[in-house]
Order: structure tokens, then sequence, then C-alpha cells
């Protein structure tokens, strides 16, 4: 799952979930099955973007997919963005712990 933690001027909220929501279809496009954009009800300027991809190889390949049409939608999203940012948070499924690993 990747995460991108985003801070906004509440006064833009409109206008960066039409510029976000266009950044999702390109995540499909790039072969995540599941995206979604979430806002925080405790504050009110922070956005959380997630989507899921089927394994870190593919993540990884979703980098390589990358056209300028993708920058300029990201660049779009990310003019938004009050102060340092946006947080991106990549996390793997947790799987059964292996032998070799001890407590």
């Amino acid at each position: 799952m990747v995460m991108i933690d985003y801070r906004i001027d509440p006064k833009n909220r409109d206008a960066f979930l039409a510029a976000v929501r266009k950044a999702g279809r390109e995540r499909y496009r790039d072969g995540a099955y599941e995206w979604r954009i979430f806002e925080d009800p405790a504050d009110n300027r922070r956005f959380v973007e997630t989507f899921l991809s089927d394994s870190w190889a593919e993540h990884l390949r979703q980098h390589e997919r990358v056209t300028r049409a993708d920058q300029t939608l990201e660049a779009a999203v990310h003019r938004f963005q009050v102060g340092e940012g946006p947080t991106i948070t990549h996390l793997i499924a947790a799987g059964p712990q292996r032998p070799d690993h001890r407590r």
C-alpha cells in the first residue's frame, strides 16, 4: 500500500479533490487495484491518498510507466500542498513470520 499524506488549505478542498481524483484514474491505469482519498475529520487540512498494488515489484514497475502526462497530473495535485511534503509511506502486507526472525 502506498499512502500519500497531503496538507491542503481548506479553501482549495474542491479543486484539490478534482485534481487528485484524476491522479487516481492514472493509478488504476498504471496497475493499482484499489485507490481512495480520505480526509481527516479532526483536521480539515489533512488528506490521505491510498492505493494498492499486487506486489512491491509491481509498484516499482509503476514508477517505470510514468509519462509526461502523469507528471503533469502529479504536479497539479502537489501544487495544493501547503509546506513541505507530501509525505509518502510504503507498506507491504504482513505474512507469516519467517523462521529466521527471532523475537
